[in-house]
């Protein structure tokens, strides 16, 4: 897909790893459609960028606010032509702890619902926009998972899950759109440079750097980007879970 004069809808991109995607298709000429809760630096980047990136307030667990921030950027902008999920966090809650107890189920849930089910949410509402798209390819969505999918460390169980889950649902959805013409394809980073993690003590962050194999350091917000925008230029990739995490194995 040239990326010149596409659409594309980011979640969580006011900031992070989605904000690093909003940067590098806008200088790839597409327009981008940020959904978020809040602003962040997307108002900053719209000033910068007039007419070609717009932020949405959005909640990406409920179905009205998505479909109608959805209908918005179609008609702001004319189409959907990519979908990035980047809306997710992480709590971290043993299981069972001696201390606090059974992990909260209400937390469990929450982490599910926003890191799974928005993800879901937001990419079906975008293909039904997709499938009115003229061309043989109609469309590209990306999730992000985490290593964590298959590497999660204690603590971790609700964040594995969501991204296990984000990993297993890609193969059926990719031959549920094959028919028309949307690929779909997931980022699994490993241990990012992203504003939260640079807040980090740095003692911290060294240790998790060792763990890396080459290059010896946290990927960069912009490396994600970048493959962001190879997946939706090369028209093969399909049904893929990619590992962007320098050969990290916790």
């Amino acid at each position: 897909m040239d990326l010149q004069n596409k659409v594309a809808i980011i979640t969580g991109g006011s900031g992070g790893l989605g904000m690093a995607a909003a940067k590098a298709y806008l200088a790839k000429g597409a327009k981008v459609a940020v959904f978020d809760l809040q602003e962040g630096d997307a108002g900053a980047l719209a000033e910068a960028n007039p007419g070609q990136i717009k932020y949405y307030e959005t909640n990406v667990t409920s179905e009205e606010n998505v479909a109608a921030n959805i209908n918005q950027v179609v008609e702001d902008f004319g189409a959907i032509d990519v979908c990035i999920n980047c809306a997710g966090f992480g709590p971290s809650a043993k299981t069972y702890s001696s201390r606090k107890g059974p992990h909260p189920l209400d937390q469990f849930q929450n982490v599910i619902n926003v890191n799974l089910v928005g993800t879901f949410n937001v990419l079906r509402l975008a293909v039904e926009k997709m499938s009115a798209n003229e061309g043989e390819e109609k469309g590209v969505i990306i999730n992000t998972a985490s290593v964590a999918y298959m590497d999660g460390q204690k603590g971790q169980a609700a964040y594995s899950a969501s991204k296990a889950g984000i990993v297993g649902m890609t193969l059926p959805i990719a031959r549920d759109l094959a028919e028309l013409g949307v690929r779909i394809n997931v980022i699994a980073p490993g241990l990012m440079g992203t504003p939260a993690m640079m807040a980090m003590p740095e003692d911290f962050r060294q240790g998790l750097e060792r763990l890396v194999q080459y290059p010896k350091r946290l990927g960069q917000p912009e490396e994600f980007a970048l493959l962001a925008t190879q997946i939706a230029e090369n028209p093969y990739l399909n049904g893929e879970t990619i590992r962007l995490d320098g050969a990290i194995r916790m």
